[in-house]
């Protein structure tokens, strides 16, 4: 998920006054860590988070947090003062700002690690971030303390850059953004049918009991089947309207969340609308329809996708 706005806005009229006042979000609040098996702890505020895995030889952290909230630096202090040994390893998920803000803090230390793909998205973007040293293509093994975490690349999925880290010792799989309850903000970065493919695979990985993901709570693998069950769906629906012309307006007002209450994720009055707008656009990309599409929509779509292809046949 994508780095939140630094404040948000609260609207209240004063008495008598009707003055309208700002105030600023308060970060940071409710900062937490949890060991959730024999060496692998969870950490985080603001219902994002983190993880990392404490050996006798030092401590992998896996990522970084909103940019505001200032709980990495909180994290570092903790783990100085809970733990006798120092952060060795920084495992990057992906590139978005608030999953890597200020991991720089431990490189002290510590050696940044993520995927191949992730160090262009950091430099370009100027992420505060570290810039991992060590990056791989598709599986690595990080052996710590006795402790081995398995890096694992399936694919572009919600980036292109996104791994999952496992502890099979503890049958925990970290799944940041990828593991969920819930819809996703939008579909705008996600690679729909590769994501389609990987969600099944990380249902049956074997060793594991626990499923970390970087919002809300603990998860078992079934969550992927979930994900996997809406995403297909939603897919399909707006597919199956595209093909027989139906403009997106009509698909907005068409696909509703009645359709999808059976599957038991959350999120869907809040955040259908706009998966089916992103999704819409994504299979503007993905399909050609059998009529012309003049000069004249091309423009309209450059300056709106919701103006793609909306005549109908």
């Amino acid at each position: 998920m994508h780095a939140k706005r630094l404040a948000l806005l609260a609207l209240a009229v004063a008495a008598g006054g009707g003055t309208v006042v700002a105030q600023e979000r308060q970060w940071g609040q409710d900062r937490s860590i949890e060991r959730i098996s024999e060496h692998v702890y969870r950490w985080g505020s603001d219902n994002q988070f983190g993880a990392y895995v404490l050996t006798d030889e030092g401590i992998i952290v896996i990522d970084g947090h909103y940019c505001p909230s200032g709980t990495v630096a909180w994290l570092k202090e903790e783990l100085a003062r809970r733990h006798s040994v120092p952060v060795r390893y920084v495992v990057l998920s992906h590139d978005h700002q608030d999953h890597v803000c200020h991991t720089q803090l431990f490189m002290d230390t510590a050696v940044a690690v993520g995927h191949r793909n992730i160090v262009p998205h950091l430099l370009r973007e100027r992420r505060i971030s570290a810039v991992p040293a060590i990056t791989f293509e598709s599986e690595m093994d990080l052996t710590l303390g006795g402790v081995k975490v398995t890096l694992l690349y399936l694919g572009p999925s919600h980036s292109d850059n996104l791994i999952h880290v496992h502890v099979p010792s503890d049958r925990v799989l970290i799944s940041i953004d990828v593991g969920r309850d819930s819809l996703f903000p939008d579909l705008r970065d996600l690679d729909v049918h590769a994501y389609l493919r990987q969600l099944p695979v990380l249902a049956r990985m074997p060793d594991v009991d626990i499923v970390v993901p970087g919002h809300g709570g603990l998860l078992t693998q079934e969550a992927f089947l979930r994900t996997h069950a809406f995403l297909s769906r939603l897919h399909d629906r707006v597919l199956d309207l595209m093909v027989e012309g139906v403009p997106l307006p009509e698909i907005r007002r068409m696909v509703t969340p009645a359709e999808f209450r059976d599957i038991g994720i959350n999120g869907l009055e809040r955040s259908l609308d706009v998966n089916v707008v992103t999704m819409y656009d994504y299979l503007y990309r993905y399909r050609e329809p059998n009529e012309r599409i003049t000069e004249q929509e091309a423009v309209s779509c450059i300056e709106s996708s919701a103006a793609c292809r909306t005549r109908d046949p």
